[in-house]
């Protein structure tokens, strides 16, 4: 497998190897001595799935405390723009953004450790979207950003884009507590 540091430290694309042939194509989505190697080191505790369709945002989420998470992110089928936003206070790079284009096509993954804002858009008329994440969910220590603060300015590429409730009354990002310091 490949692995790619991005332009903010910590987050990392990850392409693996693909076998194909005439019957389609393998290739292993996880192996954790190979991602153990390549630096994510972090043991995951649950996976989720998101099936969702053309135009929908999901984000800016993540979690604070001892189930603050670090998510490795897939597609299975379809296309989004995944993004992952530093709210590391301290950090030279807080409130700067990663987007990547995640595919059923492509295999890509995104390595997401916590300290890190996530939300994506679907391109696709539906996708599947798959994530591994290190801590299991906890409502309480959940917080959100809001996705069209024009602060961050993010191109989620989705001119009328469907959002839940929740996500529409998430503060800006200057409006989030310091629930993250960041130190090297």
């Amino acid at each position: 497998m490949q692995v790619s540091q991005t332009r903010i430290e910590g987050l990392l694309l990850i392409q693996p190897e693909i076998y194909r042939d005439e019957r389609g194509c393998f290739f292993e989505h996880y192996s954790r001595a190979r991602y153990e190697a390549a630096g994510v080191t972090a043991e995951f505790v649950q996976d989720n799935c998101s099936c969702s369709q053309y135009g929908t945002i999901r984000g800016l989420h993540y979690q604070i405390g001892e189930h603050a998470q670090g998510k490795l992110t897939s597609v299975l089928y379809g296309r989004v723009l995944d993004v992952a936003v530093d709210v590391r206070f301290g950090s030279p790079t807080f409130g700067e953004y990663v987007a990547v284009e995640l595919s059923g096509e492509n295999h890509l993954q995104f390595w997401i450790p916590p300290g890190f804002a996530h939300g994506f858009s679907v391109l696709s008329e539906a996708a599947v979207f798959n994530y591994k994440c290190t801590a299991y969910y906890s409502e309480k220590d959940e917080r959100s950003i809001r996705f069209d603060d024009p602060e961050l300015a993010i191109d989620w590429q989705i001119a009328d884009p469907i959002v839940s409730e929740k996500d529409l009354a998430a503060p800006c990002l200057r409006a989030i507590e310091k629930d993250y310091v960041f130190s090297q």
